[in-house]
Formats: C-alpha cells, sequence, structure tokens
C-alpha cells in the first residue's frame, strides 16, 4: 500500500513533504549532525527517493535555505499595507518578520544560524535574502524620513544604515524572543518599534510608541 500511494503522490508535493522532513532535521539538529537517513525516515521515504529528487545532502540544504528565504520575504511584504501611515507599515512588516519566525523556528534556525555558518553558497543565499529585506525597510524608512522632513528628494543614503542596523536587530530579536517563554511575536515587534521608532530618548521619558489595537 505504502508504495503505491508514493508512486501516485506528484512530484511537486512529494519534493515538499520532504522539504518539511530536511528542515526540521536542519533546523533541530544543524547541517553537520543531520543524516539523509534521518531525514527520508521522517518524511516517510527510501534514501534513495530523497537523493533521486534532491542529489545530495548539499543539494537538499540549499533548496532549504531557498524555500525558507522565499516564504520569509513573501510573508513580511505580505504584511505590509502601503496605504497605511509610515509608522503603521513598519510596524506590520516586524509583525509579519516576528510571526513568521515564531511559526517557523526551524525555518529561522536554518537562515540565521545553520546557512551563515557553514560556508558558500549557503551563506551567499542567506546574504541574498537579506539583501532583498534590508531593500525593503530602506524604502519603507526612506518613505518616513521623507515625509517627517518634507523632503521628497531626501537621498536613500540617508536611511540606509538605520535599515541594516533594524533588520540586525530584528534578527537578534527572534533569536532571543523564539528561545524565552512567554514572548509573543506582537511583544517582540512592539519592543522595537519602541527602540526604533520612538527612539530612546522618548523611552526615557516614558513616552513609548504603542501598537494599535489588535484586530479581530
Amino acid at each position: 500500500m505504502g508504495a503505491v500511494r508514493t508512486k501516485r503522490m506528484p512530484r511537486a508535493v512529494r519534493e515538499q513533504q520532504m522539504l518539511d522532513a530536511a528542515v526540521r532535521t536542519f533546523g533541530q539538529r544543524g547541517y553537520m549532525a543531520a543524516s539523509m537517513d534521518e531525514i527520508a525516515e521522517l518524511a516517510g521515504v527510501s534514501k534513495p527517493l530523497v537523493y533521486l529528487y534532491l542529489n545530495s545532502k548539499e543539494d537538499l540544504f540549499t533548496a532549504c535555505i531557498r524555500r525558507e528565504a522565499a516564504a520569509l520575504t513573501e510573508a513580511i511584504r505580505a504584511g505590509v499595507r502601503r496605504e497605511l501611515p509610515a509608522d503603521r507599515q513598519l510596524w506590520e512588516g516586524l509583525g509579519a518578520f516576528f510571526t513568521h519566525t515564531a511559526q517557523n523556528p526551524d525555518g529561522w534556525s536554518v537562515l540565521h544560524l545553520q546557512a551563515r555558518t557553514h560556508g558558500e553558497p549557503f551563506a551567499g543565499e542567506v546574504a541574498a535574502m537579506r539583501a532583498e529585506i534590508v531593500a525593503f525597510v530602506t524604502q519603507l524608512i526612506l518613505a518616513a524620513a521623507r515625509e517627517a522632513h518634507r523632503d521628497p528628494d531626501l537621498p536613500e543614503g540617508e536611511v540606509a544604515g538605520l535599515a541594516e542596523a533594524l533588520v540586525g536587530a530584528a534578527e537578534s530579536l527572534a533569536d532571543w524572543a523564539n528561545v524565552t517563554p512567554g514572548v509573543t511575536a506582537r511583544q517582540a515587534a512592539a519592543t522595537l518599534m519602541n527602540f526604533a521608532w520612538s527612539g530612546l530618548g522618548n523611552l526615557m521619558a516614558d513616552r513609548p510608541w504603542t501598537p494599535p489595537e489588535a484586530t479581530p
């Protein structure tokens, strides 16, 4: 019966099943410790079938990185409504980021820990994803800065460093939130909004940025 189900399952579905198992294994055990036997067993397929579909451990890991990177960037873009004020756009983008990383901790581990620590080409795949996110955040901050300064020609370079700093802070905060009991995605996003939007000066003066009411 099992062999019949394997043959009838579409290739794309079977590949996603293998990638699900691989992301879980790589994320929890690490790239070096993860074995193709373990991944095949978790996916419910034979090891030769994994090699048939995805060639090698390296190719499988690269496929995991690309899938998880695409899912994260899409989640952030989809979470931002451009018709909202600048602070709400940034809030929603951060909320989408922390929600996705909280809901996909193994995928986040693959991207932020495993891929970065095992050299090329893995690190390059993640660097490309990060550059895309930084570019997106730069545009969000640039729109807000131009609005605040009433200068539609404010150079992008004026805020590029802020975007880099914000993305770096979000990455570190996601790591912390995922291992700290009781910290929700909303709380993590609000923490970073208070730091980035209100600024340390406003925090010291007890003037925090307040999240909007949660929508049902």
